[in-house]
C-alpha cells in the first residue's frame, strides 16, 4: 500500500502571512486537521487545528477586546505553525507512514513528491483504509482467532475450516499484539455467507480459540 493511493490529494494550503483567524475558519468549515504552509512552492511549516483552537479558546476565555483584535487582525499562521514539520514521501508505504506516526506521536503528515506538497495523510485517511480492510462498507461477517504461530499452511487450514462450514472467505488479516515482533498472530477472518456462530463452532471443533465473532457488523463478545 503506497501513501499516494490513500492520501488526500491537492490539499488546502496557506501561507505564513495568512491570518490565524482565517486558518481557524478553514478548519471550522472542513474536516481537516492540518494545513501545510507553502510559500514559493516550498513547504515552510504546518498549522494544526489544535493550535488554532487553543489560541481561539484563550482569546474567548480572556474576553479582552485587545486580544480579540490581535487574534483577528495581527496574529498570523507563521506565529504558531510547526516549522520544518515531519513529512512522508508519496511513494512510501502506508506501513512506514504509520510507524513514523507512532514513533513521532504525530497525527498528520504533509505528503511530498519531488520537493512539492502533493497531499496530506492523517487519521481520516488511516480510518478510511482500516474501514476498507475490515469491510465496513460491506455486509461481512467474521471471527477473530486467538494468537497462533503462522507456520506454513496455517492460514490455508483456517480457510478450509471456514469454507467447509458454508461461508466464503474474502480476507484474512494476521495482526500482531504490539510493537515487539512476535511469532504469534491473531487472525481476523472476514467472510460472506454462512453464520458467524456456525463458523465459530466449526473453528473451535478444529482446535482454534475464537475470541470474537461478528455477524453483519454487530459485534458479539466471545470468551477467549
Amino acid at each position: 500500500m503506497i501513501v499516494r493511493n490513500w492520501m488526500k490529494p491537492t490539499p488546502t494550503t496557506v501561507t505564513g502571512d495568512t491570518l490565524l483567524s482565517e486558518a481557524n475558519q478553514i478548519f471550522a468549515d472542513s474536516n481537516l486537521h492540518g494545513l501545510p504552509v507553502v510559500e514559493g512552492g516550498r513547504l515552510r511549516g504546518l498549522i494544526t487545528r489544535a493550535n488554532c483552537l487553543r489560541a481561539a479558546h484563550h482569546v474567548a476565555r480572556t474576553q479582552s477586546p485587545d486580544e480579540f483584535a490581535y487574534f483577528s487582525s495581527r496574529l498570523r499562521v507563521r506565529d504558531l505553525m510547526v516549522r520544518n514539520p515531519a513529512t512522508v514521501d508519496a511513494d512510501e508505504t502506508m506501513e512506514a507512514c504509520l510507524q513514523k506516526g507512532q514513533e513521532l506521536r504525530i497525527g498528520q503528515f504533509p505528503v511530498m513528491s519531488q520537493g512539492a506538497v502533493v497531499g496530506m495523510i492523517s487519521a481520516n485517511e488511516v480510518f478510511a483504509m482500516a474501514a476498507h480492510f475490515l469491510g465496513a462498507f460491506e455486509r461481512r461477517s467474521g471471527v477473530t482467532l486467538a494468537p497462533m504461530a503462522l507456520v506454513p499452511g496455517a492460514i490455508g487450514r483456517v480457510t478450509d475450516v471456514v469454507e467447509a462450514s458454508g461461508a466464503e472467505v474474502v480476507a484474512i488479516y494476521p495482526i500482531g499484539s504490539g510493537r515487539t515482533p512476535s511469532p504469534l498472530k491473531k487472525l481476523v477472518v472476514r467472510f460472506h455467507g454462512g453464520c458467524a456462530r456456525t463458523v465459530s463452532e466449526a473453528l473451535e471443533r478444529a482446535g482454534y480459540a475464537v475470541i470474537e465473532s461478528v455477524e453483519d457488523a454487530h459485534a458479539v463478545a466471545r470468551a477467549a
